[in-house]
């Protein structure tokens, strides 16, 4: 709790029962470092953040498979869900 305190932090702890759940924010943050800045060093924290940026706006959201779609990328996914839906 000492780095907390230093940073002017709150501890995202919560009592039983009371699950505050950061799976999410996990799962994207492994991909993240798996698929992109594993194994890379910057020279510059803007540099990484570049490359964050990046990785997330043209790739992650538009292009890359998601197993919730069947491992179709969400270009790939959003025309035939249409079709689905008006039930062509």
């Amino acid at each position: 709790y000492q780095f907390f305190e230093q940073h002017n932090l709150v501890a995202g702890l919560s009592r039983r029962r009371k699950c505050r759940d950061n799976a999410v924010a996990e799962s994207f943050l492994k991909l993240l470092k798996r698929e992109r800045t594993r194994r890379k060093t910057y020279k510059a924290r803007q540099e990484a953040t570049r490359d964050v940026f990046d990785y997330f706006g043209p790739f992650y959201n538009p292009q890359r498979k998601h197993g919730r779609h069947g491992i179709l990328s969400p270009i790939t996914f959003e025309p035939h869900q249409k079709l689905k839906l008006q039930g062509v």
